[in-house]
């Protein structure tokens, strides 16, 4: 069962340390990603989830593709054959957007803390727990960073460590869009330099950091890897 005081410390101390690896990538996507701050606060206004989080959701999931689902990138048109399936078909990207974020696990419209510790909890959560439960740092948040060499599930249930995961992950982005549009912010933050790094994995460690958690869980379930 995941520790989520020791992954929300890891995941803590990942952010300040982090380093974009792949920068000129990085602040293409995120410019890309600014640009429709519109079309993801039109979400966020319906769901509260930050629209900048919307956003690196919808690249993992979809590479920005607006004709797929923000829960698993099928077609939000027809009825969804990824986890979850059963979903669609909707009438627009929004629609489809608000259903995954209302109704799918972990149900972020729900959640309350969307400090910076509230955040990473949220976009690992929303990928699923299969790399915390390793003690490894997840390639959906840290890819595209020097947090990240290696380690990705190719497959449900299949964690290949020597694989490397070719997405960027929400941190890189989430940082570069943040150095565009000074409007994004996220309490806990520590304001850092934008620049490449050489790899430093942290580690987690044990410490007592309730305040972030609270008792924001009551039961946690892995959704996807």
């Amino acid at each position: 069962m995941t520790d989520f005081d020791v992954l929300t410390r890891a995941n803590l101390q990942r952010w300040d340390q982090a380093r974009l690896t792949r920068k000129t990538l990085t602040d293409k996507v995120a410019q890309s990603l600014v640009a429709a701050k519109k079309r993801y606060q039109a979400v966020d206004a319906k769901t509260g989830v930050p629209w900048a989080v919307i956003a690196v959701i919808h690249e993992r999931e979809s590479s920005q593709n607006w004709g797929r689902s923000l829960a698993q990138g099928d077609p939000w048109n027809r009825v969804s054959v990824h986890v979850p399936a059963g979903r669609g078909p909707f009438n627009s990207w929004e629609e489809a957007a608000i259903d995954a974020l209302v109704n799918c696990h972990p149900h972020l419209a729900r959640r309350k803390d969307w400090s910076l510790a509230g955040v990473l909890i949220g976009l690992e959560l929303y990928n699923g727990l299969g790399y915390a439960n390793k003690g490894v740092p997840s390639p959906y948040l840290w890819a595209g960073t020097n947090q990240y060499k290696s380690g990705k599930y190719v497959r449900d249930g299949l964690y290949d460590p020597s694989h490397v995961d070719q997405q960027l992950g929400c941190v890189a982005m989430l940082k570069s869009m943040m150095a565009i549009d000074p409007t994004i912010t996220f309490m806990g933050a520590k304001v850092v330099p934008i620049t490449p790094g050489k790899p430093s994995v942290s580690s987690p460690s044990k410490g007592s950091i309730g305040a972030f958690i609270g008792s924001i869980f009551n039961a946690i379930f892995k959704r996807k890897s």
